[in-house]
């Protein structure tokens, strides 16, 4: 799976499994969430937006199950 980098103040980088729609997250002080039942379509918009952050504040982080990888 592809990372990509975000210019973002709270997000490094972001990936996304298509076969299990987990979309990853990987945040500036270094900690890595996955994101489960995450619709293709949002990661696009996600990757797309103006402001990373606020997309994901917005439509992710309170809206999909998450566990943090340690």
């Amino acid at each position: 799976m592809e990372m990509v980098s975000v210019d973002s103040a709270n997000i490094s980088e972001i990936g996304y499994d298509p076969d299990t729609n987990k979309l990853h997250v990987v945040f500036n002080n270094g900690a890595l969430y996955h994101y489960s039942e995450v619709p293709q379509e949002t990661y696009n918009e996600l990757v797309d937006a103006d402001s990373v952050g606020s997309y994901f504040h917005e439509n992710v982080r309170f809206e999909y199950d998450y566990t943090r990888v340690e």
